[in-house]
């Protein structure tokens, strides 16, 4: 409710009107005049209160006469009236009805009530109403209610005294208040101030107006008050005191610095009054030192005064806070002075004002640039802002060496106030130091020895002091310990982030700026102000060493981890800031500190002393202040968390850190993390400790160059606790992100990064030079983390980057250059992964540029890196083989970089890399490197470290050489390109173009390369490796050949077949002989390659069956080559040498080579077609190869006949050739025949002179393919082929079966003794002779003069049946009775070869009995001649076949043969034959060979009937036309046939056998020839017939002398029976007489003659008389003899010779 509305008047009326009522009654008694007055007063208001309006207004002009009672009531001095008159006149000020006259009256009246001491309270209380509710108290007024005011402050009452203190206090400010309410009023008036004169009049005051004059007198008069002189307005003082003076002009000039700042006069009285007056009262304090006596200054000191002193130091802070600029020089004089007050001399509690005030200043940065800029910017003047802090650092230096200096009563310490007791009991008790009941250790400052506990005094920015409020003490309080370090502490945070931060701020408006004047105008330079930068430099140089030289002792003592972080916070933001600044070496000073606290106190760290050189040991004197940079201290007491080993060459003990030192690596990851792009050169300081820290904490890099804690390398040396372990993951983490920041650097810092970098690593190298310690890495590892991150700009890093990671690659510690190789690929990798802008693809220099320092690695000799550098290659295939491009050859380059002496793994990886090449990537490199990969795929081929991988590389170039098949086209096209392009520079160059197999087309240079490689294959030491080679060669021609060029054939044919097939004959021939130890223990060698020769051998014969079917296959190619008959001479050359070389397996190839260039049939022209071809004979007759490797059985092919009809002729291929070619044909055929006689001569020609044991003797399968060559090759020749060159092949055939067999080849060769089988070489010579004599038959009549030639080489062939041939000398054992193991050559077993001859003879015979030359030639005699040997032996041939076969032969052959012999007899041609028939009858039928005692009776009868067979022959054949035939010859017959009809009989038969042994049937037989032949009526001469007829007396004779000595015999014997002997001759004579009445009854009886009918009868009694013979045997033979006799049993002849009568 306002004092204006009705009700509060009407209320306001009222009360007056009870409050005079009541006056008037109190006075009534004893103040009548009041009471008058106070009814009069009644009236006068009630008169106003009538009033309709105005009420207040009128109240306000009468207030003279309203007030008045109530002044008067006061005057009464009765308490109970004066309290009651002024409440009432406090009513009326409080509804502003006083009046300035009214209002004088008043003060009147309370001045006299003052000066009687009433109610001193109560008039305060009007003072204050009066003044502050209206404006109407003025000039001598106003000072009286304010001096009133005063003297009650000074009364004895206390309360009194504060109430008046706060009432003078409430006045002064309103009295101001009501100046700035005026100003408010006037301010949009501008007067005109009149012109100030010499200002010599303090009270010249005219100018201002009413309120502001008031406040000047005032203001004035307070400085007088202070100054103890007295005052001009204040009228009526009598006491004052300096403290309540110093208060309230504090308080003004707090409050209200506008005034001063606005109005001349009193920034007059600041200049003039207040200074003046500040300086002189500061002198005592000034001039006093602390422990100095007394005594000895010239004058007595006035001591300091603390309430003075403090509030004078009040007063100074607001008049620098507010008046800086008016007091420019002044202030420079307070802020010495402030300075001068931190000094150790002066008392603690001074100091610890001073030290407040100075904290006060601190929080204003703006203050302190103003500094700056006036006095430290200024020359000669007092560098005011560098003596503040450097104070200020002092200070705080001077605690830690002077503890509780002057301080008395120490709060903790104990008596004697040494800062150690405090310690121990602060570190000691829980809440020691009075913190409170919190359990933990004290937060605090601790440094050699000195304990400084550390409190809470402000917020953050804010100087909240203490004792400067401390305006009610008048005895110097007792500072607590660490008071004054905790302000000293603040002071000094707040000024570093005051400072930092405003400048930071302007920083970056004015980057702003810069980047929008960029923005606008791209073409000029943005120009900076210079002055701004000027100022924040010097700021910075000012306080640098000051602040530094504080934090880091601060830092070193700190025990607390937040007042660390904060140390090190402001640390971080000087040096992040001086980094902007560009000012260098503050920068590097403070990073130098963070970096020295992050590692063990002392140690050695060469980057951080030399650096701290420039800053340590230099005292900045700076005013006689000295700021000393103390070392750390190392007794720190300090939670340990880590123990490790130093990063050092030499070992030493462990080192410890503490959880500050990790703290402080915190930050300096963070600076590293956040600042880096302002660190430049002192990345080098900031990088060297971390690579020190992460070593001590054993951190390990990992992938990507990531450090994670790696497990305890060094032993036991590292000891990590569980709250550092906890840490170590964040540490790492924010180490890669520190590294990965790096990306967001400008390229300048990023250079600096990498430079700082690469040193350190250089010294890391250094330090693990000579010793296998483990290395620092960290450098390496950061190295790759920075390259990693900066993948989009690598261009500018990539260079010293690789360059110096390859440096490390070499370095002789292997863990040092694992990981600089580790980096190296990683880089490389990540590079070609990375998507460029433009990509690599377009940007082939870049491409190279990174593929460049893989290539650099194959020079670096440790087997680990290359090892690293073929892995990397293989995931570079694997990631980007397809977008490599011009980077091919570089790659093939590295791959193919290895050498023997680089061992197995690094060979098998590079080998891996080149499979991916070749199975993956052959399509997508330019066809250029193509050559590359031969090379390469045959550098891998050719290395002898593991066989398995020159294996498989061959393996690769026959993939290769596909892949050259498939993409012939594509190829073809891109390499002509290239020709051109080539051939256009090597012509603008003027040179030739320069390649290998220049003159063939580039593709075909191609394969002439790949060729090539594989030939330098096929002569490799290893065996296994010229195998596989050779057949990939060979194959390769074979299946791709097409492809190449003619004239590029006549290379392929000369410089790649030939020269191979030179160097493979020369190293077989020298090659070694010694057995080679089964290789590598647990593998068995074959015996047919434990030796080197033997190797070779077969490579040789690879060698040459591959040549000889490039011949066969490409024949019609390479004839149009022209020199083709020198080529066919070469291969035929070597193919002899090989069939002569004295190795069987060589020898026996080079003849399958030489049939297959012989296979091809040169087609005939002429319609009648191949004699040849019609005979279905095949070109060649050899089993397959397979069938003949070592320790295979040579197994008889199927018969002869079937193999003749299977082959139907080689493929035929040609084009008809001509006339000429014919020739030429021919005489290739005839220089192929001389090269088979030239190796059949040689081969077979047997050892002259005795045997060497270890003479060559050819193998079989060698000598059957050598003779089954012949008939392929007769077919060519046959035209031409003479009798000359038949005589030739005889002599052959003769020696190559004449060969013996080794005896342990023989079980293979050899068939079973039993088995009539012939083997493969026999077979082939008949079948050459086979093949002769057919093309004898079907050839021209001058061809059959052969044939004599042919039967003599058979008859030959049979003889071995009973005579095998010699060998030379050689000793042979026969088969049948060699054990194997004793004769070292055993003879074939020859008989089933002569029998199949005989054969052979008997067919050709058959054909050919007719032939003049046949019949000239005596062929026949010569069969019969050959087989009497055979005959005669009969049962002592060596096979029982033998003899058989030759009985059976000579019958057919004499079926055949007789006739022609009858018809020619005259001729005389057959004369000499029938005496060797006789002959050979002779010695057959009565052979000297006894039979076997084992045959059997069947197989005896057989025999016989062979012998039967025979005189049948002789009874059909011979005997009828005995008048063709000489007498002699039927002579011998004769006497033959006589002599086997009565056989004697063999003593050796058992009577059992007797009848059959007797050869019965046989006897029979001849008795029956000769009988018929003697009876035959068609004897020609009386002559034959009388030998007959005498021949059969004598045997009838004979027989009749038998049977009678055998009877008188059995009659002497008695009981004894006869000898076997005599009792068989009588039964064959028995036989004998049976026989002959058998063929008397079958001849016609004209034929006999009378006389041996005679004696025939006369045989009759004897027979009877033998029948008394007791042997049964004798009785069964004469009964079958006396049987025929019936038949001369007839009747007489009657007389009547014409029937009965």
């Amino acid at each position: 409710m306002s004092t204006s509305s009705p009700e509060a008047v009407k209320k306001l009326v009222e009360n007056m009107q009870t409050d005079l009522r009541s006056l008037s009654m109190e006075c009534k008694k004893k103040f009548p005049p009041v009471k008058e007055a106070a009814e009069s007063g009644i009236v006068k208001i009630k008169t106003i209160a009538a009033r309709s309006t105005g009420i207040l207004a009128a109240l306000k002009e009468n207030s003279s006469e309203v007030v008045q009672p109530f002044l008067m009531g006061c005057g009464t001095k009765e308490p109970k009236i004066t309290q009651l008159c002024l409440a009432a006149i406090q009513r009326l000020m409080s509804h502003e009805v006083v009046s300035e006259a009214a209002a004088g009256n008043i003060i009147n009246m309370l001045w006299q009530l003052m000066e009687n001491g009433l109610e001193e309270l109560k008039l305060l209380q009007t003072v204050l109403v009066l003044l502050t509710t209206n404006t109407v108290v003025h000039d001598e007024v106003l000072s009286k209610a304010i001096v009133l005011c005063f003297r009650l402050h000074f009364t004895k009452d206390t309360i009194t005294n504060n109430t008046a203190a706060a009432t003078v206090r409430q006045v002064v400010t309103v009295v101001f208040e009501r100046m700035v309410a005026e100003d408010e009023r006037f301010k949009g008036i501008v007067e005109q101030p009149p012109p100030v004169q010499g200002n010599t009049n303090r009270r010249s005051v005219s100018t201002l107006r009413p309120s502001a004059k008031d406040a000047y007198m005032l203001f004035q008069d307070l400085c007088q008050l202070v100054n103890a002189d007295a005052p001009y307005w204040l009228v009526g003082m009598t006491e004052m005191t300096r403290t309540f003076g110093l208060e309230l002009l504090e308080s003004v000039l707090n409050d209200f610095p506008g005034v001063f700042l606005q109005h001349q006069e009193f920034s007059f009285l600041l200049k003039e009054r207040v200074c003046p007056l500040v300086i002189k009262l500061f002198s005592p304090n000034i001039k006093f030192r602390q422990g100095c006596n007394s005594a000895a200054s010239p004058a007595p000191v006035e001591k300091p005064y603390f309430p003075i002193c403090m509030r004078l130091l009040r007063v100074v802070s607001v008049l620098i806070k507010h008046f800086y600029s008016l007091l420019v020089t002044e202030c420079e004089i307070f802020l010495s002075l402030l300075v001068k007050f931190l000094d150790g001399e002066k008392p603690q509690w001074l100091r610890a004002v001073a030290v407040e005030s100075v904290h006060r200043l601190c929080v204003q940065p703006h203050l302190l640039r103003s500094f700056c800029q006036s006095y430290d910017m200024k020359q000669h003047s007092t560098k005011v802002f560098r003596d503040i802090v450097n104070a200020l650092g002092s200070f705080i230096q001077s605690l830690f060496i002077i503890p509780n200096a002057g301080n008395t009563t120490a709060l903790s310490a104990p008596a004697g106030g040494s800062g150690s007791g405090a310690q121990g009991a602060a570190l000691g008790g829980p809440g020691a130091g009075g913190v409170g009941s919190n359990l933990t250790t004290q937060a605090a400052f601790e440094y050699r020895g000195t304990w400084i506990p550390l409190m809470t005094v402000s917020v953050q920015g804010s100087a909240k002091a203490t004792y400067l409020e401390m305006l009610d003490k008048v005895e110097p309080p007792s500072i607590p310990e660490g008071y004054a370090m905790s302000v000293a502490f603040s002071a000094l945070l707040d000024l570093v982030r005051g400072i930092t931060a405003m400048i930071e701020k302007e920083l970056s408006v004015e980057e702003e700026a810069a980047a929008e004047f960029r923005e606008t105008h791209p073409d000029q330079q943005w120009q900076p102000q210079p002055g701004a930068h000027l100022v924040w430099e010097e700021m910075v140089s000012a306080c640098w060493c000051g602040l530094l030289a504080a934090l880091s002792l601060l830092l070193d003592a700190s025990t607390d981890e937040t007042a660390t972080e904060n140390i090190l916070k402001a640390e971080l933001t000087v040096a992040s800031l001086c980094g902007r600044l560009g000012l260098v070496t503050p920068r590097d000073a403070f990073i130098t500190a963070i970096c020295k606290a992050s590692l063990p106190p002392h140690y050695a760290l060469t980057v951080l002393s030399s650096n701290a050189a420039n800053l340590s040991g230099k005292a900045y004197s700076i005013q006689g202040q000295s700021v000393q940079i103390i070392s750390p201290s190392s007794e720190s007491h300090q939670q340990v968390v880590a123990v490790g080993q130093p990063l050092t060459s030499q070992p030493q003990g462990t080192v410890v850190l503490t959880a500050k030192n990790i703290q402080c690596m915190r930050t300096l990851l963070n600076l590293a993390h956040c600042h880096g792009a302002v660190l430049g050169t002192s990345w080098q300081l900031v990088l060297a400790t971390l690579q020190h820290l992460v070593w001590i904490l054993g951190l390990k890099p990992g992938a990507g160059g990531a450090l994670k804690p790696g497990r305890a390398v060094e032993g036991p040396s590292t000891v990590l606790t569980t709250a550092v372990m906890t840490d170590l993951p964040i540490i790492s983490n924010i180490l890669s992100r520190l590294f990965e920041s790096s990306q967001y650097l400008d390229d300048v810092s990023l250079h600096h990064l990498i430079n700082a970098l690469c040193s350190l690593s250089l010294e890391a190298m250094e330090m693990a030079y000579g010793n296998n310690k483990e290395p620092s890495l960290f450098a390496v590892a950061k190295l790759l983390e920075t390259g990693l991150v900066n993948m989009d700009r690598i261009e500018i890093l990539w260079r010293p980057l690789t360059g110096h990671l390859l440096e490390v690659c070499q370095h002789p510690n292997s863990r040092m250059r694992e990981w600089g190789a580790e980096a190296l690929t990683a880089l490389i990798k990540a590079g070609l992964a990375y998507k460029h802008d433009p990509p690599l693809a377009q940007n082939q220099r870049l491409q190279l540029l990174l593929l460049n320092p893989l290539k650099e690695l194959s020079n670096v000799l440790h087997a680990d890196i290359r090892q690293k550098q073929l892995e990397s290659v293989l995931q570079i295939l694997q990631s980007q083989g397809d977008s490599l491009g011009p980077g091919w050859p570089l790659v093939l380059g590295v791959i193919g970089a290895i050498r023997n002496d680089q061992g197995e793994s690094l060979i098998r990886t590079a080998f891996q890399c080149l499979q991916l090449v070749v199975t993956d990537f052959l399509p997508t490199m330019p066809c250029t490197c193509l050559q590359i990969v031969v090379d390469v795929a045959g550098s891998f081929g050719l290395q002898n470290q593991e066989l398995n991988i020159s294996l498989t590389s061959i393996g690769l170039l026959w993939n290769i050489s596909d892949y050259f098949f498939q993409r012939g086209e594509a190829i073809i096209q891109e390499l002509e390109r290239e020709e051109e392009a080539l051939q256009k520079q090597a012509q603008e160059k003027g040179e030739t173009l320069n390649r290998p197999f220049h003159p063939a087309p580039p593709f075909d240079c191609l394969w002439l390369c790949l060729y090539a490689k594989l030939g330098e294959l096929c002569v490799d030491p290893r065996p296994a490796v010229r195998k596989s080679a050779g057949q990939t060669l060979f194959s390769t021609i074979a299946a791709h050949g097409t492809l190449l060029q003619q004239p590029t054939w006549h290379i392929v044919i000369w410089k790649v077949l030939f020269h191979l097939l030179g160097r493979v004959r020369t190293s077989s021939t020298t090659a070694d002989k010694e057995k080679i130890e089964s290789g590598g223990g647990n593998i068995l060698i074959h015996h047919s390659r434990d030796t080197a020769e033997k190797q070779w051998a077969e490579t040789w014969v690879l060698t040459l069956a591959g040549v000889a079917r490039i011949f066969n296959t490409r024949r019609y190619l390479l004839q149009q080559l022209g020199d083709f008959f020198e080529a066919w001479e070469v291969l035929l050359n070597h193919i002899q040498s090989a069939a002569l070389s004295k190795n069987n397996e060589v020898s026996l190839a080079a003849l399958k080579s030489f049939q297959e260039i012989l296979q091809i049939v040169t087609p005939v022209r002429d319609s009648a077609g191949d004699a040849f071809a019609s005979m279905g004979v095949p070109p060649v007759l050899i089993d397959p190869l397979s069938a003949s490797g070592p320790g295979r059985p040579l197994v008889r092919s199927d018969s002869l006949v079937e193999r003749l009809t299977r082959y139907n002729g080689a493929e035929l291929q040609a084009p008809p050739p001509g006339e000429e070619s014919a020739l030429e044909d021919s005489a290739l055929w005839w220089s192929a025949w001389n090269t088979w006689y030239r190796t059949g001569t040689d081969s077979t020609r047997p050892p002259s002179g005795p045997t060497e044991k270890f003479s060559f003797i050819p193998s079989q399968p060698f000598l059957t393919a050598l003779i089954q060559i012949f008939p392929a090759l007769y077919q060519h020749i046959k035209a031409n082929f003479s009798m000359e060159d038949l005589k030739k092949l005889g002599v052959i055939l003769h020696g190559a079966v004449s060969v013996p067999i080794s005896s342990d080849a023989s079980p293979f060769i050899l068939p079973s003794y039993t088995e009539a089988v012939l083997t493969s070489l026999q077979e082939a010579v008949l079948t050459s002779l086979d093949v002769l004599q057919k093309a004898i038959c079907v050839g021209p009549e001058n061809l059959q003069v052969m044939y004599p030639a042919i039967f003599e080489q058979l008859l030959l062939f049979v003889e071995f049946s009973c005579k095998p041939p010699q060998y030379g000398r050689m000793e042979t054992k026969h088969v049948a009775n060699a054990k194997y193991n004793q004769a070292e050559w055993v003879a074939l077993n020859y008989v089933p070869f002569a029998e199949r001859s005989l054969e052979v003879v008997v067919d050709l015979y058959h054909k050919t009995a007719c032939h003049k030359a046949v019949i000239n030639e005596k062929v026949l005699q010569n069969i019969i001649k050959t087989l009497r040997m055979p005959l005669g032996l009969k049962y002592a041939c060596p096979s029982e076949s033998t003899w058989k076969l030759a009985v059976s032969s000579l019958l057919k052959v004499l079926s055949i043969g007789l006739p022609v012999a009858r018809q020619h007899a005259s001729s005389g041609k057959f004369d000499t034959m029938w005496p060797e028939l006789a002959n050979a009858f002779e010695d057959f039928l009565f052979t000297k060979s006894t039979p076997p005692d084992n045959l059997s009776i069947q197989e005896f009868q057989k025999n016989e009937a062979v012998d039967v067979e025979v005189v049948q022959l002789i009874s059909t054949e011979i005997l009828p036309f005995a008048n063709f035939i000489p007498k002699d010859f039927v002579g011998q017959i004769m006497t033959m046939l006589n002599r086997g009809s009565i056989h004697s009989q063999s003593p050796s038969f058992t009577e059992a056998e007797i009848d059959v042994r007797m050869r019965e049937e046989f006897s029979k037989v001849c008795f029956e020839t000769l009988l018929q032949f003697s009876f035959s009526n068609k004897v020609s001469t009386p002559q034959e017939g009388y030998i007959s007829r005498m021949a059969l007396s004598v045997l009838l004779k004979r027989s009749q002398d038998v049977l009678r000595r055998y009877v008188e015999d059995e009659r002497l014997s008695g009981r004894c029976p006869l000898p076997r002997q005599q009792v068989t001759e009588i039964i064959f004579v028995l036989k004998a007489i049976s026989t002959l009445m058998d063929s008397l009854k079958k001849t016609q009886p004209e034929n006999v003659d009378g006389n041996t009918w005679a004696q025939v009868i006369a045989l009759y009694p004897t027979l009877v008389e033998c029948v008394t013979c007791s042997s049964s045997e004798v009785s069964s033979a004469l009964k079958e003899a006396l049987g025929p006799f019936k038949d001369f049993m007839q009747p007489p002849v009657s007389r009547v010779q014409n029937g009965e009568s």
